[in-house]
C-alpha cells in the first residue's frame, strides 16, 4: 500500500515556493513517462454481449448512498492559497515555511532550509514590501493584539517623506482582480511619541503589480488611530473590471507629508473576496463550484497528517481553531508552511452545510507524525482518557444541544442548529505506529459508549503486520480506510478485490472507505511504487490511464454496495506554485480561469453524477472482463438504467445489452481523448472532458427497444462511457 507520509522528507525538499509541473507543452510522447497501454490489459477485441436484468427484484441491493466524496487537508497550499479564500498571503505573521532533509551522520531527517534562518517557522516578512523612499518595515512584537496572533509589523515613515508612501502584499502568487465586492480589514495602533494626536488617513487599493494600474481604492478618513491598544478598520473595495492578469497587489498607502516622521503598528490583515454560497470566512468560489458541481456526498476533513501534526502540541487542535481569527494562533502544519487555520472547524462545517454532504470527521487518536519521518510519538495507555475527552468535546461542539458546555459555544458562534455528524475517524494512517491497537480499542469502546449510533472508521486493518506484527479486527458496521497510490495495473488488477472480501478477510459486517487513492505513476515491471517522484515514471496531473484505471476500481467498489461505502480521490487540491504532492484532482492558482479539472475529476464527476439508486444483475453470455468492464444501476427517481462501460484497449470492442423490457430512448456520455496520456492543463483544460455520446441510429430499433431488440455499439478505445436507458 502506498505510504503518503514518506513524502513528507522528499516533495517538501523543494525549493520553498517553487512548482515542478509540466506545463503542458510539447508532444505527449516527449513525457518521460509516457504510457503506450495499461500493463495488466488482456489484448482481445472480440465481442461482449451484456444481459441486465431488470425483472427479478430479489436480485438487488442498494448501492451505497455516499460512495463518492471530498476529501481535504491543508497540502500544497489547498487551505491557506486555496479553498480558503482568504487573498493576502502571510496576513498576520504568524510562521513561515520550511523543509525536511536527510544530512550525512544524523539519523532521519532534520529541519533544512527555512525562510527564517534563525529559528524555523518562526515569522518573516514574506510577501509584503514597502512602498516610497526611506519607509522601513519590520517585524514587531511589543505591540501584539492578542496572545493568539503575537506578531505585526512596524512602519517607520521618514521625516522627509513626500508623495505616495506604505506598503502592498503580493497575495498567494498574486490574487485575482474582477468586478465583485472585496471586504477588507486590519488592526492598526499607533506610536505616542512619533505620532502624537494625529488623524490619520488610509488608502487602500488593488492594483497591477506590472503597471500600476489601480483597480479599486477606498480611504478610510481622519482616523484617531489609538496608542493603547489596537483598532480593526474595515472597508470595502469595488474595482468595475477584470484585471488583465493575477500579477495584482493590495496597497495600505498614505500621504507622504501626512506622516513624515511618524510610526504605525499594524497586524492581521485581511482581503476577503465574495465566497461560496456567500459564507463569511468561506470559500474560494471557483473551487468550491468544482467541488459542488461533482455532486459529492461527503466530506473528510482535517485530514489526513496534517491532523497528527509533526508534535502532539503542533496537532491540529480544533478549540484552537474556533472564533474570531483574532483568537486563532494558526500552527506549523505538516507539509512545509505554517497554516493560519482561518479554515478551521466551524468553516469546515460550513463547507459541509452549503453543499448539502455529510461529514467524515477525523479525530486525533494519541499519535503524532515527526520530522524524523514516517514515526513518532504516541500518547500512553494511562494518557488515553485526555485523548479521547477532546474527542468526545469536539463532537459536542458539532452536535451538542446549546445548553452542553461545547454546543453552547457553537450556539455563541452563530449556528445553534447542531451539526450532523454520521461518520467519525479515529486518526489517520496509524500503522505508521505500533500502538494503534489500544488506541484504536480505548478511542473506539469511548466514543462508541457516548455516541452509539456514529459509525466509526479504523486506519489500520492489516498494514502494519509485516512492520509491527498486528491486525485490527474491524467491527461489524465499523469501516475500514484503506488509501492506494498505485500503478494503474492495480487498479486493473483489483477490480474483484471486493467481491467475498469480508468472507476472505473472516471480517463479517466490516465495511471498507477508499479513503485516499490516485494513479501515481506509469506500470513498471517491480509493480513498486517510488515515491521519489521520478520523472521516468511519475504521474505529475492526471491523465486519461488515471481515469480508466480509477474508474475500473471503483466499479469493484460499486459492485460491492454492501462492503464499500465511502470513497475520495486525494490529494483533492494543488496550487500550480507550490506542491507537496502530486497527482490532484484539481489545480489552480491565483487566477480562477487557470483552474483545472483533471481527468481523474470528470472520472469522479461522471460516476457521481449517475450512481443510480439500486445495483442491477448483469450477466455477460458472451465475452469476459477486460478490456471491458462494466457494471449497471437502477435509477428509480428517473425510471432509467445507467451501464458503466470502461474500455482499456487500444481497439474499439463490439458490445450488445440486452434489457428484458422495453425502454424510450438510450442517451450516453463519454471520456476520452486522442492519447492514452492526454491530461488537461492551464489553457487546455478540455483535453480530457465528459462530452454526449453520438449514438449511431443503427445500434437499436426503435419500434422494437427492450424485448428481443439488441442495442449493438461498439465500444470507443480507451473510453470510459455511462449509457443511459430511459425505461
Amino acid at each position: 500500500m502506498a505510504q503518503r507520509s514518506q513524502v513528507i522528507v522528499l516533495a517538501t525538499a523543494l525549493i520553498l515556493g517553487v512548482a515542478r509541473a509540466q506545463n503542458g507543452t510539447g508532444s505527449l510522447t516527449d513525457l518521460a513517462s509516457y504510457m503506450t497501454h495499461i500493463n495488466a490489459t488482456r489484448n482481445d477485441s472480440s465481442p461482449v454481449v451484456l444481459n441486465i436484468d431488470t425483472k427479478d427484484t430479489s436480485k438487488r441491493n442498494a448501492t451505497a448512498p455516499y460512495l463518492y466524496g471530498m476529501m481535504h487537508e491543508d497540502i500544497s497550499h489547498s487551505g491557506d492559497g486555496g479553498i480558503y479564500a482568504e487573498l493576502l498571503a502571510n496576513r498576520a505573521f504568524q510562521g513561515s515555511n520550511w523543509n525536511t532533509t536527510n544530512l550525512p551522520d544524523y539519523n532521519g531527517s532534520v529541519i533544512g532550509v527555512s525562510e527564517n534562518t534563525i529559528e524555523p517557522v518562526a515569522p518573516v516578512l514574506t510577501a509584503w514590501n514597502t512602498i516610497g523612499n526611506g519607509t522601513r518595515i519590520l517585524l514587531d512584537r511589543f505591540h501584539p493584539i492578542s496572545s493568539a496572533v503575537p506578531t505585526g509589523i512596524e512602519i517607520d515613515f521618514p521625516e522627509d517623506a513626500t508623495g505616495e508612501h506604505g506598503f502592498q502584499n503580493y497575495g498567494w502568487w498574486g490574487m485575482n482582480v474582477e468586478p465583485q465586492q472585496y471586504n477588507v480589514s486590519f488592526y492598526v495602533q499607533g506610536n505616542y511619541p512619533r505620532n502624537q494626536a494625529n488623524l490619520t488617513s488610509f488608502t487602500v487599493s488593488l492594483r497591477s503589480n506590472l503597471t500600476g494600474e489601480v483597480f479599486a481604492s477606498s480611504t478610510i478618513a481622519n482616523v484617531s488611530v489609538p496608542f493603547i491598544d489596537s483598532v480593526q478598520l474595515f472597508t470595502t473595495l469595488h474595482p468595475n473590471r477584470t484585471a488583465p492578469n493575477s500579477n495584482n497587489t493590495f496597497v495600505v498607502s498614505f500621504d507622504g507629508e501626512a506622516i513624515r516622521g511618524q510610526t504605525y503598528y499594524f497586524s492581521l490583515f485581511s482581503l476577503m473576496p465574495e465566497t461560496f454560497m456567500g459564507t463569511p470566512n468561506g470559500l474560494r468560489k471557483d473551487i468550491a463550484e468544482a467541488f459542488y458541481d461533482m455532486k459529492p456526498s461527503f466530506l473528510r476533513f482535517p485530514g489526513g497528517n496534517n491532523l497528527e501534526g509533526f508534535s502532539p502540541q503542533t496537532r491540529w487542535k480544533w478549540n484552537e481553531t474556533l472564533g474570531p481569527l483574532i483568537d486563532r494562533p494558526g500552527r506549523p502544519g505538516n507539509w512545509g508552511y505554517y497554516t493560519t487555520q482561518g479554515l478551521g472547524l466551524m468553516e469546515y462545517l460550513m463547507w459541509s452545510e452549503d453543499m448539502g454532504v455529510e461529514r467524515v470527521l477525523a479525530v486525533y487518536s494519541g499519535f503524532s507524525l515527526d520530522i524524523w519521518g514516517v514515526s513518532g510519538p504516541s500518547y500512553p495507555l494511562d494518557r488515553m482518557p485526555e485523548v479521547l475527552q477532546e474527542a468526545l468535546d469536539e463532537i459536542e461542539f458539532c452536535m451538542g444541544n446549546i445548553t452542553s458546555k461545547w454546543g453552547s459555544v457553537r450556539a455563541s458562534l452563530g449556528h445553534p442548529e447542531p451539526f450532523d455528524i454520521k461518520f467519525v475517524e479515529i486518526g489517520n494512517e496509524d500503522w505508521f505506529s505500533s500502538t494503534y491497537p489500544y488506541r484504536w480499542k480505548f478511542m473506539y469502546e469511548g466514543l462508541k459508549a457516548a455516541y452509539p449510533n456514529i459509525t466509526y472508521i479504523s486506519t489500520a486493518y492489516n498494514e502494519a503486520s509485516a512492520s509491527y506484527g498486528y491486525n485490527i479486527t474491524i467491527p461489524p458496521g465499523v469501516l475500514w480506510d484503506t488509501h492506494h497510490y498505485e500503478e494503474p495495473s492495480f487498479f486493473v488488477r483489483g477490480f474483484n478485490f471486493y467481491d467475498n472480501w469480508q468472507e476472505t478477510t473472516n471480517q463479517p459486517g466490516a465495511q471498507v472507505f477508499l479513503g485516499e487513492f490516485s494513479a501515481i505513476q506509469i506500470d513498471t515491471p517491480s509493480h513498486a511504487v517510488n515515491f521519489s517522484f521520478p520523472e521516468d515514471k511519475h504521474i505529475y496531473y492526471p491523465r486519461l490511464v488515471s481515469a480508466l484505471a480509477e474508474g475500473v476500481y471503483l466499479l469493484g467498489l460499486e459492485r460491492n454496495p454492501n462492503v464499500c461505502k465511502l470513497a475520495s480521490y486525494a490529494p483533492s487540491l494543488q496550487d500550480f506554485n507550490w506542491y507537496n504532492w502530486t497527482p490532484d484532482m484539481i489545480g489552480f492558482d491565483a487566477d480562477p480561469s487557470h483552474t483545472v479539472r483533471s481527468a481523474s475529476y470528470w472520472q469522479q464527476w461522471l460516476f457521481a453524477h449517475y450512481r443510480g439508486t439500486q445495483s442491477l444483475p448483469i450477466t455477460n453470455s458472451e465475452g469476459d472482463y477486460n478490456p471491458l468492464f462494466w457494471g449497471a444501476t437502477l435509477d428509480e427517481g428517473k425510471n432509467c438504467v445507467y451501464l458503466k462501460i470502461i474500455n482499456i484497449l487500444g481497439d474499439s470492442v463490439p458490445l450488445t445489452v440486452n434489457i428484458p423490457q422495453p425502454y424510450k430512448a438510450v442517451n450516453g456520455t463519454i471520456l476520452t481523448a486522442a492519447d492514452l496520456n492526454s491530461y488537461n492543463y492551464i489553457y487546455n483544460q478540455t483535453e480530457v472532458v465528459p462530452k454526449p455520446l453520438s449514438i449511431p441510429a443503427s445500434a437499436s430499433t426503435p419500434a422494437s427497444y427492450g424485448g428481443a431488440a439488441k442495442f449493438q455499439w461498439d465500444v470507443p478505445r480507451f473510453s470510459l462511457t455511462v449509457l443511459q436507458f430511459d425505461l
